[in-house]
């Protein structure tokens, strides 16, 4: 066996040289996984690269239009986009989007205002969740039972060196490779194994041949090992006195009391070996309850997730998630029925919109539109940016008993983290040509986001008289969040009764019911 050496300067110039390569070259997706397939579009998700990290799974997954769509940088049929997946809180953060024609990337973006989304029961996101979540959970099994492999090798083989990784590159967040630091930078030339496995045991006459060959087990030191936590485990179950701490060892912590059992058979011993491949003793799997054929399977019970009817109506927001228990509780909760207001000299709200392009996507709740960076206002000494606007129907502000026919909320964020929402209420009237033009790129399933090259101005949704009433409210979907301040129009904007007909085809009734003012002082312009 031949052992090359390398010096630290070559290692380092190699190292360097990876590092430059992998930083301009992306890794290629190689195994995508269909997971929804629609008329024209199909949505995918990449199975080769699924890592987990610190901040939890991240994934990539695409959509494939099946037609052409032009954008100012080309014209591109497919979007990738990278997401960070919180398997546990079953949420979603998207952290990139690329967009192709066929394998030619037409742009590159990085999401600007990332944020959670809570993935709702039966839409495409957790589908996409599932599975990168399933095959993160197959990939740990999966490391787990080769770290052993390897350890046993080396455990029956210590005078023989470990090769060292032929490929040493990962992915990191970006879908990128990067190299992975190597504590050794000897590289080793390993002998070839012999034509049978090291691992491979002997298969005892009577049983069956094994299709999956084990690392070879020192049964004699695991049995040991066995008897010895069975003797620590009842030492430990005796009292204690009082102040006496627990002599366990932490291996004992970890793992139940083994009971008493009879005489092993070759499959217990299958799975004893089993268990030491991979992980360790486990807990004995508990045996499913049979199912008569053709009985029922009773169903799981899901938690409902929030909607304006059913079992997930406002009245039950906050019995739903603990995270939406202020929806219940709080006393600064909108919409509100605006009247008896303060009529005041306020200040003059100073809006910087300017003609954008949009996204408008269908979100299970309502039409949600997002727009370009730059678009704000200012009021009160602060600056607050449009993160998106969104419509409901019928309006969920009423003036003195009054409801409107729709009304749109145009949400802002500053700097600090606060929220401001414009509420411009919506009758029926004459045409309007800016909601004309979402409804014409309305998309055709929910969670599918449209992306035209369209632009929209969006002075066209505030009225010409900007007077208004203003409040301390909430949101008015979960989580309810309280802080938010509100600004509403005083004079409403006019949309004809088709497209008011045409948002009742999707969204019949998606207001929030009136909350409690509960005193709060509302101020209106003279």
């Amino acid at each position: 066996m031949s052992v090359f050496r390398m010096s630290p300067a070559l290692a380092t110039a190699l190292a360097t040289m990876v590092l430059i390569l992998t930083a301009n070259f992306p890794v290629q997706a190689s195994d995508w996984q269909r997971v929804v397939t629609g008329k024209t579009e199909t949505i995918e998700i990449d199975k080769a690269r699924i890592s987990r990290g610190d901040k939890g799974t991240t994934g990539w997954s695409r959509i494939l239009l099946g037609r052409e769509v032009n954008d100012p940088a080309g014209v591109y049929n497919a979007i990738h986009a990278q997401n960070l997946y919180d398997c546990d809180a079953r949420r979603f953060t998207t952290l990139r989007r690329v967009y192709f024609n066929g394998d030619t990337v037409v742009r590159e973006e990085s999401v600007s205002r990332q944020r959670a989304n809570a993935v709702q029961v039966g839409s495409i996101d957790e589908r996409l969740l599932n599975e990168a979540c399933r095959a993160r959970t197959i990939n740990e099994v999966a490391g787990v039972a080769e770290a052993a492999g390897r350890a046993a090798q080396d455990a029956q083989n210590p005078e023989r060196p470990t090769a060292m990784h032929a490929d040493m590159r990962t992915l990191d967040e970006a879908g990128r490779v990067r190299l992975v630091p190597v504590a050794d930078a000897a590289i080793k030339t390993v002998e070839p194994p012999a034509a049978a496995p090291a691992t491979a045991a002997p298969t005892p006459s009577g049983e069956k041949p094994r299709h999956i060959v084990l690392p070879a087990i020192d049964k004699a030191a695991a049995d040991q090992a066995a008897a010895s936590l069975g003797q620590k485990s009842a030492a430990s179950a005796a009292p204690t006195s009082p102040g006496t701490k627990s002599e366990a060892s932490p291996t004992a912590k970890a793992f139940p009391r083994a009971a008493a059992s009879p005489a092993e058979t070759a499959e217990d011993r299958r799975l004893r070996e089993l268990q030491y491949a991979t992980s360790g003793p486990r807990k004995p799997a508990r045996k499913k309850p049979a199912v008569a054929h053709g009985a029922a399977i009773p169903a799981v019970h899901m938690p409902a997730h929030w909607a304006y009817e059913g079992e997930g109506a406002p009245a039950n927001w906050g019995k739903l998630n603990r995270d939406y228990a202020i929806c219940a509780t709080g006393r600064r909760q909108s919409p509100i029925d605006i009247r008896d207001g303060i009529k005041l000299g306020l200040e003059t709200i100073r809006f910087e919109y300017a003609p954008t392009r949009f996204r408008i996507v269908d979100n299970g709740h309502t039409l949600q539109v997002s727009v370009g960076e730059g678009l704000a206002m200012q009021v009160m000494g602060k600056r607050y940016e449009l993160i998106q606007f969104h419509f409901h129907r019928p309006s969920e502000e009423r003036v003195n008993g009054k409801v409107y026919d729709m009304v749109v909320h145009l949400v802002h964020k500053n700097d600090e983290g606060q929220l401001a929402v414009i509420g411009v209420l919506l009758e029926k009237g004459g045409e309007h040509p800016l909601i004309q033009t979402l409804w014409n790129n309305m998309p055709l399933e929910r969670d599918m986001e449209m992306s035209p090259a369209e632009p929209i101005d969006l002075m066209q949704l505030l009225p010409e008289n900007r007077a208004y009433w203003t409040y301390m409210g909430s949101l008015t979907t979960p989580p309810c969040t309280e802080g938010v301040l509100w600004m509403v129009m005083k004079q409403p904007l006019a949309v004809s009764a088709e497209q008011v007909a045409i948002f009742s085809r999707l969204y019949r009734n998606n207001a929030r019911p009136v909350q409690p003012s509960n005193g709060r002082l509302i101020k209106e312009s003279r």
